[in-house]
């Protein structure tokens, strides 16, 4: 009996680099740092492979030549990380605030995979990171888990910048969708009842909260923003306050906005404005910044539910667009940077009280006919 040869697992082609699996897919081969870097070309045509090579052979070049080809084979996940903070630390368009961010993010993912900073990342799999997904997933909020997935990509970005892998490990991970935060926000009338209570709480700061909870509900701006305001910025001739934010960092979005002041805006500027006329106009509009535990327990004393800093602000948007402001100019206001799409998405929603009293606006009858002069017209067969 004839014994039949055994199929070659590899065969070289005319094309160096190129090698063709017994499968009948193509396969990219190089090196870098003393060693081999494979990559499947997932095709099984000769002249896509062969278009594929040169767009691998390119990519690759540019990485030896940057220098990461110099960068240890064996770099572990924490090593990776690291590059990578650092890289966000030299990043001056990141604030210090998104810097501390992801650094939780990135203390989280570490908790939530023990050993995986001291993994070599070429060796960690797609199928590794998938077991993470799924035991995180159950654990961390949709918002904590879409981050820490983003996260997760950059460090292996980093590494694969570096020449080590091709391919993002992590890069098949999808996002789960995020809820849509159901806003329950103070009505008008709580609104007062809670900044009287806070200004009638007895502390020496008491009136100062209140002043910092009015503004906050009288012109949107984010807590850090209204405590930045000084008397400099209230323009009562123009009607409008200039918002530039922190010192050095600025506003979220970088840039400085105008915000036109409301009537009671207005009237509660000129009243601080009156009661220290002799303060210079660089000094802080504000006396407080923060006021959250004089505003709990003003919540608990009128029986209302506990809202944050931040709830005014949207309490402030939802008053806007049930005067009849339109979003796109709200989302100014507020200084997004999306001409609405953020603002529709948030404040599209109307609260009961307002959503009842348009309804008993809608009417089939046109206003200018009388009920009774209203013809009944006969049924058609």
């Amino acid at each position: 009996m004839r014994l039949r040869k055994s199929t070659k697992t590899w065969q070289k082609t005319r094309k160096p680099n190129l090698l063709r699996h017994k499968s009948g897919s193509y396969y990219a081969r190089a090196f870098a740092g003393g060693k081999e870097v494979w990559k499947s070309l997932k095709t099984s045509h000769y002249s896509v492979a062969q278009a594929k090579l040169a767009e691998f052979l390119k990519e690759h070049r540019e990485r030896v030549s940057d220098g990461n080809g110099e960068v240890s084979a064996k770099m572990t996940f924490g090593e990776a990380l690291k590059i990578h903070q650092q890289n966000q630390a030299d990043d001056v368009t990141i604030k210090s605030s998104t810097r501390h961010y992801w650094n939780q993010i990135f203390v989280a993912l570490l908790k939530s995979w023990p050993g995986l900073a001291d993994r070599e990342i070429r060796r960690i799999t797609k199928t590794d990171c998938k077991e993470w997904a799924r035991r995180f997933g159950k654990v961390a909020s949709p918002t904590r888990y879409n981050n820490t997935v983003a996260g997760l990509r950059h460090v292996f970005e980093v590494a694969k910048d570096a020449g080590i892998m091709y391919g993002n490990r992590a890069e098949k991970l999808e996002r789960v969708p995020v809820r849509a935060k159901q806003l329950t926000l103070p009505s008008s009338d709580q609104f007062l009842q809670l900044v009287d209570a806070v200004e009638h709480a007895g502390a020496w700061c008491s009136r100062d909260c209140a002043d910092f909870l009015r503004g906050l509900a009288f012109t949107g701006c984010r807590k850090g923003e209204a405590g930045q305001i000084e008397w400099r910025d209230v323009d009562f001739d123009t009607g409008e306050i200039v918002v530039r934010g922190d010192a050095e960092t600025g506003t979220k979005n970088w840039e400085l906005r105008r915000v036109p002041l409301i009537p009671d805006a207005r009237a509660l500027f000129q009243r601080m404005r009156g009661e220290r006329s002799g303060e210079s106009s660089d000094a802080k509009v504000f006396r407080v910044n923060e006021c959250q535990k004089a505003l709990d327990r003003a919540c608990k004393k009128i029986g209302t539910n506990r809202i944050r800093h931040h709830d005014l602000r949207h309490l402030f948007a939802t008053r806007c667009i049930e005067s009849g402001v339109d979003i796109p100019t709200v989302s100014r206001w507020l200084g997004h940077k999306d001409g609405g799409a953020l603002a529709m998405k948030t404040y599209g929603h109307l609260r009961r009280e307002h959503s009842i009293a348009q309804a008993q606006r809608v009417t089939f009858v046109p206003v200018t006919v009388k009920q009774a002069d209203v013809i009944a017209f006969p049924a058609t067969a």
